[in-house]
């Protein structure tokens, strides 16, 4: 009963956040920069609440997760499992992506003019330094407290791994510690219940922001965009819920019922990020064993992110196109490799994407200035690409419990 008044506040968010956004653009344009300066600053708090408890939830919960399985041999098989399957899923992503934007080419014949960066010159001067060194010290933390400190996922899933394994080897000596962040996880997972009650308030400043500052023009001046793009979600999300029935049957219409609220906040915030401790929650609900979600989840969140993956071969293509740039088949399966690394060297980043994106085009000789004509409808396609996300993340993790489930029954 909760979640759904969460749900329908959600939704009555996003409904009342697009209408006063489009009565600011549209009656009160005057007022257009300060109301979206300012009402964005709802989403602003509440995805910096969530990211407040995420280093802690995400270094408890795995290491709690890897030091209940006990056997380490059971680490190995569910992370290569879980790798075994996030490794596909990019792969399938990025191929789509590909496959799309050729056949659409939504970049040639276009009439958008890349009359100023309007933003892109800051994730230029990012990828400045973007290379193979810069990638694996980003991978590997040289401090805990600073991986910590800065939401870096990737780098405190690596640390937990690592602390998990090693606590799980000192058998009895290590069940005080485990028994501490056993505590802290569910401490925290009981403040997401406070935290989720903020949301609808987010939701309501994150989409008026953006519908107040480019209003409905936006779509229609990016139709082809938006358009092949939307196609190419909707396809990944047949065959991600499809791959899902395949393996979860029926109950995958109760996982979606249980995912409801994440998956409009996710959508609505532009932020995979700030469901991540209620998608623990409610993965633990459906039935999933805790010690996979504590697992499988945050590797889920540096490793396989299916929106974000299509997204990044449909946009640098789109790019070469616009700039009339004639990539070969070898060329274009190549930077699906070199996508298949990069994006795994700034999970956690902000506008990781478009960074990676920025990186990739520099790399095979398209300009990256590109980025630009992007930019402004960026918002609205990361709203699609983090709710993709999040459904990937959580039919991963329900399936490879099930696997795991009846590996241990054939044991």
């Amino acid at each position: 009963m909760k979640n759904n008044k969460l749900f329908i506040a959600i939704l009555i968010s996003l409904v009342f956040g697009v209408f006063l956004g489009a009565l600011v653009h549209y009656y009160f344009p005057s007022y257009q920069e300060d109301f979206s300066k300012n009402i964005k600053l709802l989403g602003t708090v509440f995805i910096r609440m969530v990211q407040m408890i995420i280093a802690p939830l995400v270094f408890s919960t795995l290491v709690v997760g890897i030091a209940k399985m006990g056997d380490l041999k059971m680490v190995g098989r569910v992370g290569g499992k879980a790798m075994a399957w996030f490794i596909t899923a990019s792969l399938v992503s990025l191929l789509l992506g590909l496959v799309l934007v050729n056949t659409l080419k939504p970049g040639l014949n276009t009439n958008i003019s890349l009359n100023e960066l309007d933003g892109a010159s800051d994730l230029l001067e990012k990828t400045q330094t973007f290379s193979l060194e810069e990638f694996i010290k980003h991978l590997v933390p040289k401090s805990l407290f600073e991986a910590l400190a800065t939401n870096e996922i990737l780098q405190i899933v690596i640390f937990s791994i690592l602390f998990g394994i090693a606590l799980a080897s000192l058998g009895k000596k290590g069940k005080p510690v485990i028994k501490i962040l056993d505590t802290l996880s569910h401490v925290i997972l009981k403040m997401v219940t406070y935290i989720m009650w903020v949301a609808p308030f987010g939701v309501l400043g994150s989409v008026a922001s953006a519908v107040a500052k480019h209003g409905f023009g936006i779509f229609s001046l990016y139709a082809n965009y938006l358009i092949a793009f939307s196609i190419g979600i909707i396809i990944l999300w047949i065959i991600l819920l499809l791959v899902g029935y395949l393996f979860l049957g029926k109950r995958l219409f109760v996982l979606l019922q249980r995912i409801k609220n994440p998956l409009l906040i996710a959508f609505s915030t532009t932020s995979s990020e700030a469901v991540f401790p209620k998608l623990v929650e409610e993965l633990e609900r459906f039935g999933c064993q805790n010690k996979i979600v504590s697992f499988t989840l945050p590797l889920g969140y540096s490793f396989n992110l299916d929106g974000s993956m299509m997204y990044m071969t449909f946009a640098s293509i789109f790019i070469a196109q616009v700039y009339g740039i004639e990539m070969t088949l070898g060329e274009q399966l190549t930077m699906l490799l070199v996508l298949m690394l990069t994006s795994k060297g700034v999970a956690g980043v902000p506008r990781a994407s478009l960074i990676v994106i920025v990186a990739t085009c520099a790399m095979f000789g398209i300009p990256p200035e590109g980025i630009a004509l992007i930019l402004p409808i960026d918002h609205f396609c990361d709203m699609a690409r983090s709710m993709t996300n999040v459904l990937g993340n959580s039919l991963a993790t329900a399936v490879i419990d099930k696997w795991e489930i009846k590996t241990e029954l054939n044991e």
